[in-house]
């Protein structure tokens, strides 16, 4: 069988598309796609990645009108707390230790949740 072999990308309705893909880059490093074929985009590191539909009654996700939420892989979790910290971002650690490793959650300017994930192992997984 023939499968996909990653994420290629990840699109989604914004209020203020251009202010809210400048919070990402400045923020979490991710680059926006750019505007023509000769500059390169946002490159990540390879890795596990879930893909997890979650129950339409989750609260997962916090506020039940936002219909999906994107895990970030970081490789410093404390650095990334300290780093958003510092520009005003409030940052929830979650204060158990998974064997999969360890996660924080933010939110983006327009209210979508961001878990931020700093795996354990080679083979860790996000928790669902």
């Amino acid at each position: 069988m023939e499968k996909v072999t990653g994420i290629g990308g990840i699109f989604f309705r914004a209020r203020d598309p251009k202010a809210l893909a400048e919070w990402y880059r400045r923020h979490l490093g991710v680059d926006v796609v750019p505007d023509n074929y000769e500059d390169p985009g946002w490159h990540q590191q390879a890795g596990p990645t879930g893909f997890a539909p979650f129950p339409e009654d989750t609260t997962y996700f916090g506020d039940p009108s936002h219909q999906w939420m994107i895990n970030f892989r970081v490789a410093n979790l404390n650095a990334m707390i300290a780093q958003l910290e510092s520009s005003g971002i409030s940052v929830e650690l979650d204060p158990e230790p998974y064997p999969n490793g360890r996660f924080a959650r933010i939110h983006d300017p327009e209210g979508n949740p961001i878990e931020l994930w700093q795996p354990a192992g080679r083979d860790a997984m996000p928790h669902s």
